[in-house]
């Protein structure tokens, strides 16, 4: 019978429609994968389909169009389109974003107010070994501003930014990033740790592609993007 020999080659003639199949359907999870909202800060990296299709041409990256299709939203303070010297080797980053335009770290440190648990702290009532014999004695004036401010120094919890390069399919592609210091606790007795507490977000252009072949459609398309924007010490 010849039926038998083509039901032995059914299965391979199968195989590659399944395959090109299972292939089609990878990309399509990529071409649709869209922005989803994280509540970690900052953001992991996008794994993004590596088609060189799916990137923008030339014609696509049009600074002047792409400028008026972001209007007001582009931020040079959190954003660039060339890449800056921090991120080619050549500059140093600054840990707030006033520093580039010539504030320095004093001038941003005193612009952040003392927080209220520091500044009210009753230190007067406190009783500390008097050097000059065994009786305890109060802090004095001067001696209470200098722990303040050593309180301060030691649990306030910076933002620290850096230049980060965001790729092809974003613009602008450098984006300034905030992260919270690390590697060593912030409150006495140790324990607390420096942790996003406030974030804000910058509206940027993601460079988006859906269907397949020649029915693909590929647009920018504004999104937020969040950014830390203070840091505090906590559990």
């Amino acid at each position: 019978s010849t039926r038998a020999p083509l039901l032995l080659l059914l299965p391979l003639l199968l195989l590659p429609l399944l395959l090109l199949r299972i292939q089609g359907s990878a990309a399509q999870h990529f071409l649709h994968l869209r922005p989803v909202p994280s509540e970690e800060l900052p953001l992991t990296d996008l794994i993004e389909y590596p088609d060189p299709e799916l990137d923008p041409k030339t014609k696509d990256l049009d600074e002047r169009v792409l400028r008026r299709l972001l209007g007001s939203h582009f931020d040079p303070t959190f954003m660039s389109v060339a890449a800056p010297g921090e991120v080619r080797g050549l500059a140093k980053n600054a840990s707030e974003p006033g520093e580039q335009h010539g504030r320095g770290a004093a001038a941003a440190r005193r612009e952040r107010a003392m927080p209220s648990e520091i500044r009210d702290m009753d230190f007067a009532r406190a009783a500390w070994p008097d050097p000059r014999g065994s009786r305890a004695g109060a802090l004095g004036r001067k001696a209470r501003r200098k722990m303040q401010l050593f309180l301060w120094a030691y649990t306030q919890c910076p933002v620290a930014y850096a230049w980060k390069d965001l790729g092809g399919r974003f613009w602008p592609r450098y984006v300034r990033e905030g992260s919270c210091q690390s590697g060593r606790s912030c409150s006495i007795p140790a324990g607390m740790s420096c942790k996003a507490q406030r974030s804000t977000s910058k509206a940027i252009l993601r460079w988006y592609c859906r269907g397949w072949g020649a029915h693909r459609n590929c647009t920018w398309l504004k999104i937020q993007y969040p950014i830390i924007a203070e840091c505090r010490c906590s559990c």
